[in-house]
């Protein structure tokens, strides 16, 4: 799979700014009402405030995206960061839904399915979720309340 590199392999590089990643973070884009819808259901269930956010279209997220040599112009999967390592497509959700609480923690069962199909599942739905859900004409913004979750 494309990305993959050793934990924290983005400290290294000159090209990602350094930025605080004690937690666990999503990159995700920003434009797309999916992934922002998504965002803001890790917001209502995360209690113990276990994930931050960064909108791939921030300098920081491009740069991450790059490092991993993921398409900065579509933004057709989130990254997952975590400890160091980033998770990529189906895994990457998966984990972060397991870390939301119940109904999310039973995700780790669908890993039953093969991880070629939990993939091409996850691209078709990347692939047309303006589609399905619309486009915003500006970044996600969030609220008062969860700035602080929020880098770049």
């Amino acid at each position: 799979m494309t990305g993959l590199r050793g934990a924290y392999s983005y400290r290294d590089d000159p090209a990602v700014p350094p930025f605080d990643d004690s937690h666990a973070i999503l990159v995700f884009d920003g434009e797309c009402l999916v992934c922002s819808g998504w965002v803001n259901v890790v917001l209502r269930h995360d209690r113990a405030g276990r994930f931050r956010f960064l909108t791939a279209q921030s300098p920081l997220g491009e740069a991450l995206y790059r490092h991993y040599g993921l398409e900065t112009r579509n933004y057709e999967t989130n990254i997952l960061i975590e400890h160091g390592c980033a998770f990529f497509k189906s895994e990457g959700a998966i984990r972060m839904a397991a870390g939301l609480g119940y109904p999310f923690k039973l995700s780790p069962a669908l890993r039953i399915l093969p991880r070629r199909l939990r993939d091409a599942l996850y691209d078709l739905v990347a692939r047309n979720r303006y589609r399905i859900a619309g486009r915003r004409d500006r970044c996600y913004v969030p609220t008062a309340e969860h700035t602080s979750r929020f880098l770049g």
